[in-house]
């Protein structure tokens, strides 16, 4: 079978905004969560989000958002995107320099774009009050694309002159992961030669507040405290934006053009619990399904994996779920693999954590180092005999699993290998 490596990556996030800054928030583990101060009201019971930083985009007008000054968006451009449109652009034209791809490796019928986000809840809201208050025709005529779940193919696709596949993802947090594994698909199949494959999401108060109805977000004011997978005193998750960007090729594409790899993306598995449309199987079923066909189709023995980048959120339920189908699979408490959650230090990212955690662990595999799993005090007794790192971890990995859950129980489980 061909094989597929990643050879770029780009990377907006609340622990920085470029390779080499998230790369040292990971070994330092310093988290980007922060008071939020749209959240500091007397009705809102969440406090703390892990928004980016070096952009503004809480207006309903595109023309009021600022970025960073070395990137170039044309107002014609602007005008038909969400906000996590904006960082999904900033992140693509890092890796493409990253890849060291000319404009015609990125337009050509061999590449496609597969992307996953959630929409812009804050347009989608601001479109309908407008139509319902002031009129159908007083609307902006590119608030659709700007606002639905498509918003970002649609606009990455026309703007890059992307000519090879192209889809959107739409399975909550395990979105970005099937992205990147119906990419790696159409590669081995030789229906493309490169993908770009992106996670995003607007990270701000319509995106992430809703959740606190589930019950599901932190309810802890100190930043420090709110984001602590597998802690016995977690209380829900952190919300937080950005955008990943990764670029898969061919062994073929790499030698032609003599690329550098990050890793190797040898495989994967999903598998689907078929217990709640909320909540994760309390044994973790589907998730194990996931990872035992990730590890089967890959040939990779349960003994042979090094770091597991969980899902783990910070959920009192979720965790435990987790940690019970890690233990089903990786059986000899022994030789269990390194284990961390990186949500930690970046919070929830949604659809876009898939991707974007894929991209730490092509990190972790380029540098030879496995970050480790913040802000635990005490570990939840449920965790017990699982290898949790709690402090970053200088031994190189040469094999990695990134899990990833969604609405559902959605699972998929990434195998990536160091590149040989």
């Amino acid at each position: 079978m061909p094989r597929v490596f990643i050879t770029g990556l780009g990377l907006i996030t609340s622990i920085g905004n470029d390779v080499p800054t998230v790369t040292a928030s990971l070994r330092e583990l310093r988290h980007g969560i922060q008071v939020y101060p749209p959240f500091q009201k007397d009705n809102i019971p969440v406090k703390v989000a892990a928004p980016v930083r070096d952009f503004v985009t809480d207006s309903n007008d595109p023309e009021d958002w600022t970025y960073p000054s070395q990137y170039r968006i044309k107002r014609e451009i602007l005008r038909g995107m969400a906000p996590h449109g904006v960082y999904a652009w900033c992140a693509m034209q890092q890796a493409i320099a990253d890849a060291g791809l000319a404009e015609e490796d990125v337009s050509n019928a061999d590449t496609g774009l597969y992307a996953a986000s959630g929409g812009s809840p804050q347009l989608m809201g601001y479109m309908l009050n407008r139509m319902h208050n002031v009129g159908v025709m007083r609307c902006s005529p590119l608030g659709i694309v700007a606002a639905i779940s498509g918003t970002l193919n649609f606009n990455l696709v026309a703007h890059f002159k992307i000519k090879g596949a192209s889809c959107g993802f739409s399975s909550a947090c395990a979105s970005s992961s099937h992205a990147m594994g119906y990419a790696f698909d159409d590669l081995v199949l030789g229906r493309q030669k490169r993908m770009f494959v992106i996670g995003a999401e607007d990270g701000n108060v319509d995106s992430i507040l809703p959740f606190a109805g589930m019950r599901a977000l932190s309810l802890q004011s100190d930043p420090a405290l709110a984001s602590r997978p597998f802690d016995a005193s977690r209380d829900g998750f952190v919300g937080t934006g950005g955008a990943a960007v990764l670029v898969l090729e061919t062994e073929d594409e790499v030698q032609r053009r003599g690329a550098k790899v990050y890793g190797e993306f040898a495989g994967w598995g999903q598998a689907s619990d078929g217990h709640n449309v909320a909540i994760s199987h309390p044994d973790g079923d589907g998730l194990v399904a996931a990872m035992r066909n990730a590890l089967r189709v890959t040939g990779t023995p349960a003994e042979s994996v090094d770091y597991i980048n969980a899902h783990a959120t910070s959920t009192p339920i979720g965790d435990i779920s987790e940690a019970r189908a890690l233990k089903s699979i990786f059986t000899d408490a022994s030789s269990r693999p390194a284990v961390s959650s990186t949500k930690a230090l970046t919070g929830h990212g949604l659809s876009l954590a898939g991707a974007m955690e894929s991209a730490f662990c092509a990190i972790a595999l380029r540098d030879g180092f496995m970050p480790g799993s913040a802000h635990i005090a005490q570990l939840d007794p449920e965790c017990e005999g699982l290898n949790i790192i709690r402090t970053t971890q200088t031994q190189p990995p040469a094999v990695v699993l990134n899990n990833s859950s969604g609405f559902g129980g959605a699972n998929v489980s990434l195998v990536l290998k160091r590149a040989e």
